[in-house]
């Protein structure tokens, strides 16, 4: 096939590809810092089998860019931040994805989590973490 022909037909494969994920959870997301309301990280949202998963892509502070999660455990102990799985194991239920966990490196903490597109802004991720009853909800950024 000519590549004039075809380049038309790629960009616009590429243009609905983009589109279609403003809708959903997949993708990019840029994390901000509570108290400063500065971006943190990147984290890729991505579906592995049936359950939702993210992974630290980025660190936006250039001097952590080699960190590694010393307060890991297992497997995931002394491992680089970046390609971290901080998100595991959560199921779609009516437009939210719960029963799994978010992991916060810096504590060491895990929280069971849920996460959820703010219904008027699809740019928005809400990322709820919860111990018990208790929780702390985030707004996480789309990177376009």
């Amino acid at each position: 096939m000519n590549s004039k022909v075809l380049m038309p037909f790629v960009c616009l494969l590429f243009f609905v590809q983009a589109y279609a994920q403003q809708g959903t959870i997949f993708g990019k997301w840029k994390t901000i810092d509570d108290e400063t309301g500065e971006a943190k990280s990147t984290v890729e949202i991505y579906k592995k089998g049936d359950a939702v998963y993210g992974k630290v892509v980025a660190i936006t502070d250039v001097t952590r860019q080699d960190e590694v999660c010393n307060k890991c455990e297992g497997n995931e102990k002394n491992t680089p931040v970046i390609g971290l799985d901080i998100i595991k194991n959560l199921k779609e239920d009516d437009g939210e994805y719960k029963g799994g966990t978010i992991f916060d490196p810096e504590k060491g903490k895990k929280y069971t989590a849920k996460i959820w597109l703010d219904e008027e802004d699809a740019s928005i991720l809400h990322v709820r973490g919860y111990i018990a009853f208790f929780y702390r909800t985030q707004d996480w950024i789309r990177i376009e």
